[in-house]
């Protein structure tokens, strides 16, 4: 899968896209990846890529031209097109799932007060929340979607991790403990030093849904448990 990323600071996605586990995926050849830098495409002097909003506000837009060219330079017209927003659709693990289907996505990086809506007419399938918050930097809400993506593709984590991850099943994950058994006055739960592989799994079952309940509720809503 290849993903490609327009922004104006490709340096902060090039430290991300050569450490630990994507740099493992990226030299089994698993992943694959292009840092397109906006201001390439500028045309004036200044290589100026933002300007003031029409009617007034603010901060400053990214503006049309430089954008849509870089889109253009990678065939944005014919491939899934997605920008981080925190007035987009919640970015959730089925919408991971979704975009892990693709074999490229292009990934635009907003800055200042966001993009002219008129590159987001033309090219954008999608505007993607990862959170109700603001970010400054759209190549950080970026990172976060690439990572929920990529982790999901075959050879870069096993299945196993992955099916008992958050989100599997709609119940968050159950809580972990490793050594030593004992830190700080406080013991790791007797049932997994048993060795009882099934009671194991109960226990977990039910912590899983204990803590679903308490931090995330709304994900029980409609639930049937056997």
């Amino acid at each position: 899968m290849k993903f490609t990323v327009l922004s104006l600071f490709p340096e902060i996605l090039e430290a991300y896209f050569s450490s630990s586990i994507m740099a493992k995926a990226a030299g089994k050849g698993i992943v694959s990846y292009a840092n397109i830098n906006i201001r390439d495409f500028a045309r004036d002097k200044h290589r100026s890529c933002d300007d003031a909003p029409y009617g007034g506000g603010a901060g400053m837009v990214l503006k049309p031209e430089p954008l849509a060219a870089a889109l253009d330079s990678v065939g944005a017209d014919c491939l899934r097109t997605i920008c981080p927003s925190p007035s987009g659709k919640p970015f959730t693990q089925d919408y991971a799932r979704s975009l892990a289907a693709e074999k490229e996505v292009i990934i635009i990086c907003g800055r200042y007060e966001g993009i002219d809506q008129r590159v987001l007419d033309l090219y954008v399938d999608d505007e993607i929340s990862v959170g109700d918050y603001v970010l400054s930097s759209g190549e950080i809400a970026a990172m976060v979607i690439i990572d929920a993506v990529y982790r999901l593709l075959d050879g870069v984590i096993t299945r196993e991790s992955l099916e008992e991850e958050s989100f599997c099943g709609g119940l968050l994950e159950y809580p972990q403990y490793t050594r030593p058994e004992v830190f700080r006055g406080l013991k790791v739960p007797e049932i997994l030093l048993s060795g009882h592989h099934a009671n194991i799994q109960k226990w977990r079952r039910e912590q899983s849904i204990l803590k679903t309940k308490k931090n995330r509720p709304e994900l029980l809503e409609g639930r049937r448990e056997n």
